[in-house]
């Protein structure tokens, strides 16, 4: 137990021992934790707003005359990557059309009977299965032409490939780099000891005896650092969706609280392994050295 006091009194006698040095580290890491949140936030935000334009991609299927729509409805509906479905029957796409020619609505009239065929609105869930829902479509006997965005459907699946494979990248690259900041960061705290290690060695005292406190020390500065991370993320993401949702009324981004709680539990989780492991390979190798023989 006495033990257990030792490490963890020294782990903050380290940290204000080593004020500077232990400022740095926590801007340091900070700085790289907001840099991961950041960029995870702007990969969910595009993912969102792929997502918003795959949902808005319907398929229309316009039907053979006399084919009873609500029977082919249930059986589109029961078609696989089949999202929704929506009768239109002609005087609903006599209303929409109206509707569309605005002050030129009267010139509907001249058509006579409504000229419009039945359809049914298809909606799949991502743009990578219009392709093939609308293959599907078209074997069906009571259909009779289909219409559908077929360039914009195939633009997007490779847009959504991208960005699962840029975010991939990304978080990797991000985790690396936070990995070999604090990494560096802490060596250099633990080099400024070398000798007092090299001491404590000398006199019989265990590798994990000396290298706790280093540990202790490493795992305070980087959940400060993440927790400040997660703060300052959480005030400026908000305050730059404001400011966009003004510029750019279009899009959607996500404003969910909830999920920006669950991004900085995240960071906070990254923070204190990251700092874990990168406090017990920069001890390590003084550790080693000090342990060698004269």
């Amino acid at each position: 137990m006495s033990r257990i006091k030792y490490i963890l009194r020294d782990g903050w006698r380290l940290v204000w021992r080593h004020f500077g040095m232990s400022l740095l580290t926590v801007f340091t890491a900070m700085s790289v934790f907001f840099v991961i949140g950041a960029t995870m936030l702007f990969i969910l935000n595009i993912r969102n707003v792929i997502g918003t334009m795959e949902n808005q991609l319907s398929i229309q299927a316009y039907m053979k005359p006399d084919t009873d729509l609500e029977a082919a409805a249930k059986r589109i509906k029961a078609m696989r990557n089949v999202k929704s479905v929506k009768v239109i029957t002609k005087e609903t796409a006599l209303e929409r059309l109206r509707a569309r020619l605005g002050n030129q609505a009267n010139a509907v009239t001249l058509l006579g009977s409504n000229p419009l065929p039945a359809s049914i609105e298809v909606r799949v869930s991502r743009a990578a299965e219009v392709s093939d829902t609308a293959r599907m479509l078209m074997a069906i006997p009571d259909v009779d032409d289909i219409v559908y965005a077929g360039h914009v459907a195939e633009k997007l699946t490779r847009l959504s490939t991208f960005v699962e494979r840029f975010s991939l990248v990304m978080l990797i690259i991000a985790l690396a780099a936070s990995g070999v900041v604090l990494f560096n960061t802490i060596r250099i705290a633990v080099y400024s000891r070398a000798e007092e290690i090299d001491v404590m060695m000398k006199v019989g005292a265990t590798s994990t005896y000396v290298a706790f406190p280093f540990v202790i020390q490493g795992f305070i500065l980087g959940l400060t650092g993440a927790l400040v991370a997660s703060a300052a993320l959480g005030y400026s993401y908000f305050s730059a969706v404001a400011r966009l949702k003004d510029m750019l009324p279009f899009l959607s981004f996500i404003e969910s609280p909830r999920l920006l709680a669950k991004l900085s539990l995240v960071l906070i989780c990254c923070g204190t392994v990251v700092s874990l492991f990168a406090s017990l390979i920069a001890v390590e190798k003084f550790i080693r050295k000090a342990a060698k023989p004269l």
